[in-house]
This record gives structure tokens, sequence and C-alpha cells, in this order.
């Protein structure tokens, strides 16, 4: 089951990623879409705003990856110390459990 969760984090973490070569290709296929010429001071303002678009989702999507993974594995501790046999932890005597 640990593996399986493992791996549905990993994945989630990688297809959330993108490098900065794809957006870079991203960003000039969506100037160049919007009719504007390679090498213009319009495309690359463009190119650049693009781009930067492109990185600040990228970084967005990993960041809510990582919180969601992290509530997944702390919910996953609590829910597996909740489910955890108790009578192997604690000793009892005529005093009281401790």
């Amino acid at each position: 089951m640990r593996i399986l969760l493992v791996a549905g984090a990993l994945a989630l973490t990688l297809a959330a990623c993108q490098t900065a070569q794809e957006s870079a290709v991203d960003a000039e296929f969506t100037c160049r879409e919007a009719g504007l010429r390679p090498g213009t001071r319009s495309y690359d303002r463009c190119v650049n705003a693009a781009y930067n678009s492109n990185r600040r989702q990228a970084d967005q999507a990993a960041s809510q990856v990582a919180v969601g993974t992290a509530a997944a594995l702390v919910g996953g501790a609590v829910l597996g110390a909740a489910t955890a046999p108790r009578g192997y932890y604690y000793r009892c005597n005529a005093w009281g459990c401790w």
C-alpha cells in the first residue's frame, strides 16, 4: 500500500512540472499564433511575458502538488496511528494504566 501511495505522489509531482525549455517553446508558439513576427520588439515582449506566465503556472502547480502530497502523507500517518492496536502500548495494573 505504501508503494502505491509513493508511486502516485511521484507521478503527480512529475505530471505537474514543465521544464524551462517546454515553457520557452510554448511561449514562442503562442506569440507566432498571435501573428507576431520573430525578431520584432513586440514578439520579444510577448515571448518574455508568455514564458514568465508559463513558469509561474508551473511553479504554482508544483507547489500545489507538494502541499497535496504532504497532506496525504500526514493524513495517512494520522489514520495509521488511529487504527493501531492499543493493547500493545499500554500496561495496566492496580494503580492504573501507562
